[in-house]
């Protein structure tokens, strides 16, 4: 529904806003000419009726009150005199007025006290409004009687009707000028998310391809950036998922296809020699073990992403799990001529881990060395720093590209892919490693050159406050 448009609501609403400003502003203006045209006319009246009063006050003749009258007529200066009974003496353009009557009794109290009158007189002829202003004539303390200035409102009316004029034009104008720049504003913010929702809609139908165009570094900009961030991530896990579908399949036939066609050989005695014979069992034994590790691995993988894994935490010593780990290794490094080193600067503090999970994390990582390590060795440090516990295991073999660095954790990634299977091992170790890593609050870092050799470090805490591990028990 074009209501529940972004452009509609979000117009609607600057618009809504710009009147709540615009129409109080316009009315204390409009107030604000109102009062100073008004000031200005009852201070002009004040003025003339007081100038009069005074003159009537000081020069009290019987000549003068008719000379005012006429001076009145040649000025235009509408005015009438009272004497002090409220009867009216004279008179200067009021038609509707006599000679001879009476203003109301209240006027006439008010002028024998001293005080001037204010008020608005409505010709009946013409139904013209007037503003009156009278001042009492004053002498030696005695009140003589008023004299009354008017002056027409018509032209306050006119004025104040074009000022509302002129602050309706500017109002109006200012509006379709707010309605216009809203407009635009609406569709240059509108446009960009009506994009990343067909991106959206797109990648949810498994387009992941697609990609937002960014024309900003704000916050819609960086929600585009999340869109295609979310859209290379989902491509890559799905080209992930095939490929370790692929894996799984490649890995598990490979050595059932050998199991199978041994065992058939050995079945059907197809062996020239007993040689031969333990030659195919050895190989039979091998699979099989590759088989059941690899199984192995795939079941530790799927407890740990369903959360299911547990974690046998205690307070341990990893020096010596890291010796056991090493003495396990040992004979694997020797049957390559390699040598195994360990450096432990002083006495490391206990860690709270699960001590068969860490032999399994670090059995992994010298393992891997082991496998892509012809000559040298491989090198264990561990030292504490700070709160944390440091461990760094370098090797001295092929290393890793650094384009690939990223992606080495990643479930049955492999490096030289040319290579094929050629050193063993399921693809799942490295993956392993680094989840049971963070499951017990540590974290793996990697580094490696080309032909020189491959570096982890691994961090731990020394605290288990500082540990997810507690919550795993």
């Amino acid at each position: 529904m074009i209501g529940n448009r972004i452009v509609v609501k979000l117009g609607g609403t600057i618009i809504l806003l710009f009147l709540i400003v615009l129409l109080p502003v316009g009315f204390v203006i409009e107030r604000i000419f109102s009062g100073f045209y008004f000031n200005e006319v009852r201070d002009q009246n004040e003025q003339l009726s007081a100038h009069y009063a005074n003159v009537l006050a000081t020069a009290p003749n019987a000549n003068i009150i008719p000379m005012m009258e006429m001076m009145a007529g040649f000025s235009q200066v509408k005015l009438y005199i009272v004497d002090s009974r409220g009867q009216i003496i004279a008179i200067s353009g009021v038609p509707d007025l006599i000679k001879g009557e009476s203003v109301p009794v209240e006027e006439t109290t008010t002028l024998s006290q001293g005080k001037a009158i204010e008020k608005v007189y409505v010709e009946s002829a013409t139904a013209k409004r007037y503003l009156v202003f009278g001042t009492p004539i004053a002498s030696k303390g005695d009140v003589l009687g008023g004299v009354y200035v008017m002056s027409s409102l018509e032209g306050i009316d006119q004025s104040l009707q074009k000022v509302r004029e002129m602050l309706t034009l500017a109002g109006l104008g200012a509006f379709f000028l707010a309605l216009g720049v809203t407009y635009i504003l609406s569709k240059k913010l509108s446009n960009p998310l009506i994009q990343m929702e067909k991106a959206a809609r797109k990648i949810a139908k498994g387009d992941l391809n697609t990609r937002v165009k960014l024309t900003s570094t704000d916050e819609i900009g960086s929600l585009a950036q999340a869109i295609n961030d979310l859209a290379f991530d989902l491509q890559r896990y799905r080209d992930t998922r095939k490929e370790f579908f692929a894996n799984i399949s490649h890995e598990l036939r490979t050595p059932i296809t050998y199991v199978e066609g041994y065992a058939k050989v050995l079945k059907d005695k197809l062996y020239e020699s007993e040689q031969e014979k333990d030659q195919y069992l050895s190989i039979i034994h091998d699979e099989s073990i590759r088989l059941s590790r690899m199984i192995g691995d795939l079941f530790d993988l799927s407890k740990i992403d369903e959360g299911k894994i547990s974690l046998q935490l205690e307070w341990n010593d990893v020096t010596e799990v890291m010796e056991g780990a090493i003495q396990k290794a040992t004979i694997q490094a020797k049957e390559k001529g390699l040598n195994i080193q360990l450096n432990v600067q002083d006495k490391l503090p206990l860690v709270y881990c699960d001590g068969n999970r860490m032999t399994q994390i670090f059995i992994n990582l010298l393992d891997n060395a082991i496998r892509y390590t012809d000559k040298g060795g491989i090198y264990v440090e561990m030292w504490q720093e700070d709160l944390q516990i440091k461990i760094a295991m370098k090797d001295t073999g092929m290393g890793i590209p650094e384009k690939e660095l990223p992606y080495i954790f990643d479930r049955f990634y492999r490096v030289e892919k040319s290579r094929s299977r050629q050193f063993g091992g399921t693809g799942l170790g490295l993956a392993i490693v680094k989840d049971l890593v963070e499951l017990q609050g540590g974290d793996i870092l990697v580094s490696s050159i080309l032909g020189k050799g491959t570096r982890f470090e691994l961090t731990f805490p020394t605290t288990s406050e500082t540990s997810i591990g507690e919550d795993e028990e």
